[in-house]
C-alpha cells in the first residue's frame, strides 16, 4: 500500500519568503549602491539606444497589434511607442540586451542584472502616467533606482552559488524571478501577494540555453531577457488580481522546481540580500563582447600595438594561446563555422582575432560583411584556450571576482611576444575610477545616435546630476527620451 500525499497546504518555501521580505521591507541605505545604480541606468538606456540602429532588433519592437496606442501607457525610450506595461517591458528589455553591451554578473551563474530595467521602467512609467491622469503623485526616479538595486540583488545573490546553466537552463529565469518580485512591490502587492507572484515565476516554463550554444546559437539570446522581464510584469499583474500562489513550488517532491529542473538540489546561499550586487556589478565599457572575453580583447588590443611596433601584422602569427578560466571555456571557446552575429559574439577566438587584425572590436564587427574577411577564420584556427586553475579559483573568489585572461603570441619567425595578462576588465569595481569617464562618454555617444544636440544635453544634464535625477518624476524622465 503506497503512502498518500498530504493535501495540507504547506508554508511557503523560505526562498519565496526571503525574497518577499526583502523587496517589501529592506531599506537600501548604501550611497555606493545608489551611485552605481545611476551609472547603471544611463549605461543600460544607452545600450538600448544603440540597439535601435539594428533592424534585427527593431523588427521585434512595437505593440503586439500594429498601430495600438495605450492611453497613459508606458513609453519606449528612443521610439514613438506608447504601450501597455507588458509589451513595453519586452520592448525595453529587448533593446537593452540586444548588443550584449549592458552590465554583467559572473558567479556560479552569470547574467545581466540590468535586464530587469525593462520591467521596472515600463511599470514605473505606466504607474506614473496613470497617477498623473488621476491627479496623484507619480513615482520618482529614486523609486526606479531602488527597484534596480533590489532586482540586481535578487538575481545576483541567487546566482552566487547556484548554476542554472549546468542543468541546461538559461540565466533569464533569474530575470523573471527578480523582475516579478520588484514589480509586484511597485504595484502595491502585499507580502503574501508578492510570495504568490514569485511562486508563479518559478512555476513558469523556463528557457533552455539552446540558443546560446553551438550548433543552435541564434538571436533569441538577444530578446530572451526582454521576454523574461515582460513575463514578470504579466505574472505580477495576475497576482494582483488575487490569483493564488504555489507555496512549495521549489521544494515539492516530484513536481517542484528542485526535483524537476535542478537535479533534486535545493538552492544554496552565500549571503543575505542587501546591496552587494549593485555595488560590485561589472560594466561593459570598452567592447560589446561576452564578458568572459573582455580581458582577452583588451590583451589582444595591447598585442596589436606590439605587432605594429615590430612592423608585423596578424599575417605573421603562427599561434595564439589564451590562458583562461573554466567558465570561458564552457561558454565561448568555439571552433568551426560561425553562422550569425549571435554566434560570433559568443566565440572568444573571433573576439580576439578581430582586434589582432583590425585594432578594434565594435558591434558592427559581428555582422556578415566584416565576418566575410577570410583572415578572421584563418586566425581563429590558430587560437587555442587552456584553463588556468588559479584563474578559475579567482573567478569564484568573492573578494576578487576576477575575469582573467592571458594571451601569448608566437610569430612565424619563432619570436614569442611576452604574455599579456589582464585580470580585471575596465568595468570591474577594482577599476571603477578608470571606467566611469569612459562610461559617461559611451552614454553620450549613444545619445548622439538618436537625438539632436539640445535633447542630448537635456538628457545628460538630468542623468548626470544625482539630485535632479532622483527627484524627477518617472514619466518626465522617460519623456526626455521620446523622439
Amino acid at each position: 500500500m503506497s503512502d498518500s500525499i498530504s493535501n495540507v497546504r504547506p508554508q511557503p518555501d523560505q526562498v519565496l519568503v526571503d525574497i518577499a521580505d526583502y523587496v517589501s521591507q529592506y531599506i537600501v541605505d548604501s550611497p555606493l549602491a545608489y551611485d552605481t545604480a545611476r551609472t547603471c541606468l544611463i549605461d543600460t538606456l544607452g545600450c538600448g539606444l544603440e540597439a535601435l540602429e539594428y533592424p534585427a532588433c527593431t523588427k521585434l519592437l512595437g505593440p503586439v497589434v500594429p498601430g495600438t496606442v495605450v492611453p497613459h501607457g508606458a513609453k519606449v525610450p528612443g521610439t514613438q511607442f506608447q504601450l501597455d506595461p507588458v509589451a513595453a517591458a519586452f520592448n525595453i528589455g529587448t533593446m537593452i540586451r540586444w548588443l550584449d553591451f549592458n552590465d554583467c554578473w559572473l558567479a556560479a551563474e552569470w547574467g545581466h542584472p540590468s535586464d530587469n530595467l525593462g520591467g521596472i521602467l515600463a511599470t514605473a512609467d505606466w504607474l506614473s502616467r496613470q497617477a498623473v491622469a488621476a491627479g496623484k503623485k507619480p513615482l520618482t526616479m529614486r523609486d526606479v533606482l531602488t527597484a534596480m538595486i533590489k532586482a540586481h540583488e535578487i538575481q545576483g545573490v541567487i546566482a552566487l552559488e547556484n548554476s542554472f546553466n549546468k542543468v541546461g537552463l538559461d540565466h533569464v529565469v533569474l530575470v523573471k524571478v527578480a523582475s516579478t518580485a520588484v514589480v509586484a512591490h511597485m504595484l502595491g502587492l502585499s507580502r503574501d501577494e508578492i510570495i504568490n507572484a514569485v511562486s508563479l515565476a518559478w512555476l513558469d516554463g523556463q528557457a533552455l540555453r539552446t540558443y546560446r550554444h553551438a550548433p543552435n546559437t541564434g538571436s533569441r539570446k538577444s530578446w530572451a531577457a526582454g521576454d523574461a522581464t515582460s513575463r514578470a510584469v504579466r505574472l505580477a499583474l495576475i497576482a494582483r488580481t488575487g490569483e493564488i500562489g504555489y507555496p512549495s513550488v521549489l521544494s515539492a517532491k516530484t513536481w517542484g522546481f528542485y526535483d524537476v529542473l535542478f537535479k533534486g538540489q535545493p538552492f544554496k546561499f552565500q549571503r543575505p540580500y542587501g546591496s552587494y550586487v549593485m555595488e560590485h556589478v561589472l560594466f561593459k565599457i570598452s567592447y560589446p563582447a561576452e564578458f568572459h572575453s573582455q580581458t582577452a580583447v583588451e590583451a589582444a588590443m595591447t598585442l596589436r600595438g606590439q605587432l605594429a611596433a615590430l612592423n608585423k601584422t596578424s599575417d605573421d602569427i603562427r599561434r595564439v594561446t589564451i590562458r583562461t578560466h573554466e567558465a570561458c571555456l564552457r561558454i565561448i571557446d568555439k571552433k568551426g563555422p560561425l553562422n550569425n552575429p549571435a554566434d560570433r559574439d559568443h566565440c572568444i577566438q573571433y573576439m580576439v582575432a578581430v582586434p589582432l587584425i583590425h585594432g578594434r572590436l565594435t558591434a558592427a564587427d559581428y555582422e556578415d560583411q566584416v565576418a566575410a574577411d577570410p583572415r578572421i577564420d584563418a586566425l581563429r584556427d590558430k587560437i587555442s584556450c587552456v584553463e588556468d586553475p588559479q584563474f578559475t579559483r579567482d573567478y569564484h573568489d568573492p573578494e576578487k571576482r576576477s575575469i582573467a585572461n592571458a594571451l601569448t603570441v608566437e610569430l612565424k619567425d619563432g619570436t614569442v611576444l611576452p604574455e599579456i595578462v589582464v585580470e580585471y576588465p575596465i568595468g570591474h569595481k577594482r577599476r571603477r575610477a578608470d571606467g566611469l569617464p569612459l562610461l559617461e562618454a559611451k552614454f553620450r555617444t549613444n545619445l548622439a545616435r538618436r537625438f539632436p544636440k539640445k535633447q542630448q544635453d537635456r538628457i545628460a544634464a538630468v542623468s548626470l546630476d544625482p539630485q535632479l535625477l532622483d527627484a524627477m518624476a518617472v514619466n518626465d524622465y522617460v519623456d526626455l527620451y521620446v523622439i
